[in-house]
């Protein structure tokens, strides 16, 4: 599943633990927007990490699924290049 997530972390220190997560699961596309492409139980491991590293009074991280119909007409101007996560074997 095609996954953009987002956040909302006022405190320095938890945003960048937040950032490395999102880091390790998927693409850093903007300053607080990441895509990734993950399975079912990487989503919820991934969940399961974010819920409980937030401050639910303070942060807020939203989910935001695309199905595989609307991903292809992700339409982007400028920025950061999407990786080809392609792997060919000669």
């Amino acid at each position: 599943m095609f996954v953009v997530i987002c956040y909302d972390i006022p405190e320095d220190n938890r945003r960048t633990q937040i950032h490395k997560i999102l880091k390790s699961y998927g693409q850093w596309m903007q300053y607080s927007l990441f895509e990734c492409e993950l399975n079912s139980t990487q989503y919820a491991k991934l969940r399961s990490r974010l819920a409980k590293m937030i401050k639910p009074n303070e942060d807020s991280v939203a989910f935001y699924s695309i199905c595989a119909s609307c991903h292809v007409k992700i339409e982007r101007i400028g920025g950061e290049t999407v990786r080809d996560n392609t792997v060919f074997f000669a």
